[in-house]
């Protein structure tokens, strides 16, 4: 090699080292965390050699609910506020997100996903309960309700993936963590703008996205473990379970932004075609994540829909 060549590598060498000190992100210490993003109802309970975050909140009868990909169980403070008068909500932070964080066998199969929720349902003494999820966390419901019948008595669907899509993932964290060259660097380099820009996507309308929200959605993913267990998450090879899907028969309920470029609106009305006893609602100019976007719309009209199948 010249020397002169030799200069160039070691002057790109040096250039590429200082990009990687000043945009690298550090992980955060999970004790550090749960100083600003656990209360007092946060409760944990060791499954699967993890220690699990999650809240029991109001009286009533039982919903559990489940978030989705890069979420935590923050996602459903909207709904806890609005249904806790009237239900007992139980939520969680899943394997890979929030406060719970990486398994131990960096499992995050769906299969393994269903297990351990079922069994967070018998270590909180849950034997029957509405079931809710939005997006991963609604794929893992309704699989939920396949394999365990008779303990969901209630399906509540919030933009749930389960259906390949017909076009590759538009979700912007996920391309990246699925490109060989580019998942390397988001272990490292994880800018409060890259979150900005995820949220953009899943917000119909972004100006609703609050400081506050960016600042915990990327807080959490820098949770020590959780980016490694982002990248293995988003390269879990899933299993097609959707022809059973015709198979649910508890009443469902499905809630769709029209304006979801991750998971679209078709989507929702494939589930309604599929399931015999559903309903869906569309929010127009809502994105992928309704209980966040519109809160006390959304609640208003879970419990409508419940208090419905009382009668």
């Amino acid at each position: 090699m010249s020397k002169k060549l030799s200069r160039i590598f070691v002057l790109f060498a040096i250039i590429l080292t200082l990009i990687f000190f000043f945009l690298r992100s550090a992980s955060i210490p999970v004790s550090e965390l749960k100083l600003q993003y656990a209360n007092s109802e946060s409760e944990y309970v060791e499954i699967e050699g993890i220690q699990v975050h999650y809240r029991i909140e109001g009286s009533g009868p039982a919903i559990v609910l489940i978030h989705g990909t890069g979420a935590s169980l923050h996602t459903w403070d909207g709904w806890v506020s609005k249904l806790k008068e009237k239900y007992t909500l139980y939520r969680l932070d899943l394997p890979a997100f929030g406060l719970t964080g990486p398994t131990i066998d960096r499992d995050y199969s769906l299969e393994n996903y269903v297990e351990f929720v079922d069994a967070f349902t018998l270590s909180v003494g849950l034997d029957t309960f509405a079931l809710g999820g939005n997006s991963l966390g609604g794929n893992i419901a309704w699989q939920y309700a396949l394999i365990h019948p008779d303990k969901v008595n209630r399906l509540i669907l919030v933009d749930a993936s389960g259906y390949p899509l017909e076009e590759p993932t538009k979700a912007l964290a996920m391309q990246i963590a699925q490109n060989p060259f580019l998942s390397p660097l988001l272990l490292h380099i994880t800018p409060r703008r890259l979150v900005y820009k995820n949220l953009e996507q899943v917000y119909g309308d972004p100006s609703k996205i609050e400081e506050s929200t960016v600042d915990r959605y990327h807080h959490m993913i820098l949770r020590s473990g959780n980016r490694h267990a982002f990248v293995d998450r988003a390269n879990t090879t899933f299993t097609d379970a959707t022809n059973l899907i015709p198979t649910i028969t508890c009443p469902t309920l499905l809630l769709w932004g029209e304006k979801d470029t991750w998971v679209p609106p078709t989507m929702g009305h494939r589930f309604n075609k599929e399931i015999s006893n559903s309903s869906l609602i569309l929010y127009p100019g809502v994105g992928h994540i309704p209980m966040e976007e519109i809160p006390n719309k959304t609640a208003t009209d879970v419990d409508d829909w419940l208090t419905q199948q009382k009668n």
